[in-house]
């Protein structure tokens, strides 16, 4: 069964949602879950959906945001990993197409989950591959945080969250806060 927080809950980033035009949805919204739509022409209603979802994430203060967050199914994804200034990255249809085989333990949250976090397990460098903006394709090859957030994004795009990444009993341990700490939002 996947729960849904209540409606209070849902649309809980209204106030950032005036700021730039878009909110962010939360657990239990099923865009989350399902793998989202390629993206046929890179035009100018994707390069606008682009810079409200960097100014999304930006005043939510995230690292990455993937379309399924903010109720679009298609496959764009946007990130910053500080220190910042640093590189933003708009990826229009990323695939990640080489991982290595030794893996680091982080902590990881999201904004589609607020308030929670816990240690995932990824591989440590990746190379993806995208559009950029202009529709031209491009290559990243990224370590460390870069590496995270860009596999945690492009999971988004499969309808995967960073919660099915850990154990059976974190999960449920995170999940159990998550819906103390909303509940008590909404009292």
């Amino acid at each position: 069964m996947i729960w849904r927080p209540p409606d209070a809950v849902w649309h809980a980033s209204a106030a950032r949602q005036e700021a730039t035009g878009l909110a962010v949805v939360q657990l239990g919204a099923p865009v989350l879950r399902r793998r989202a739509e390629e993206v046929e022409q890179v035009d100018e209603g994707v390069r606008t959906l682009v810079e409200r979802m960097f100014a999304t994430m930006y005043a939510a203060d995230g690292q990455g945001l993937a379309a399924p967050q903010v109720d679009v199914s298609r496959r764009i994804a946007v990130v910053d990993v500080p220190p910042r200034p640093g590189t933003p990255y708009a990826l229009i249809n990323p695939s990640v197409i080489a991982a290595s085989d030794s893996v680091v333990r982080a902590v990881e949250g999201c904004l589609s989950i607020p308030g929670v976090n816990e240690t995932v397990e990824r591989p440590a460098e990746v190379v993806v591959e995208a559009l950029d903006i202009r529709g031209e394709p491009f290559r990243l090859e990224a370590a460390g945080d870069l590496a995270r957030c860009l596999q945690h994004e492009i999971d988004h795009l499969d309808g995967i969250l960073y919660i099915d990444r850990i154990s059976p009993l974190a999960r449920r341990m995170l999940l159990t806060r998550f819906r103390k700490q909303q509940r008590a939002l909404v009292e």
